[in-house]
């Protein structure tokens, strides 16, 4: 499956450890991560070198085309509402769906439209730890969970 992963670039990148647990996960099951140069530490220096029009546009193919976003939103970060948002507004024609996950210790951070997300193509679950954050993604993303 081709998989998009949303996390924090510029803002708060409290989530990148996270994320990083997460890529390796889905990356364990087989997937496919669209993103994960945007775990590297230098990502804002190496994102630097493409024009905004340029990123907008790559990430909108990539989001076009992905199966599935999975979204780290413990970070402040309107990117990652953008491609929440994205996703779920055209779920309904194109069957893609989201994770959506958040560390439950930053829950008072974390916008109430993403802790309160119901949409029908959304699921959004809190971790508290990274332990569990590596259940919740083999137990969604597994191949238990047939989502390859």
């Amino acid at each position: 499956m081709r998989i998009y992963l949303a996390c924090t670039v510029r803002g708060d990148r409290a989530g990148t450890a996270a994320g990083r647990l997460i890529n390796d996960r889905l990356q364990h099951h087989g997937h496919k991560v669209l993103t994960t140069h945007l775990l590297a530490d230098d990502v804002e220096s190496a994102e630097s070198a493409v024009t905004e029009a340029d990123v907008f546009e790559r990430d909108l193919r990539w989001l076009s085309d992905c199966d599935m976003l999975v979204a780290e939103a413990s970070g402040s970060s309107y990117g990652v509402g953008f491609e929440v948002g994205y996703i779920t507004g055209r779920a309904h024609a194109t069957g893609q769906r989201v994770l959506l996950l958040y560390n439950e210790q930053r829950r008072h951070a974390v916008s109430r439209l993403i802790v309160g997300n119901t949409d029908p193509s959304c699921t959004t679950l809190a971790y508290g730890s990274l332990d569990e954050l590596a259940a919740i993604i083999d137990r969604c993303c597994g191949p238990e969970a047939g989502a390859r």
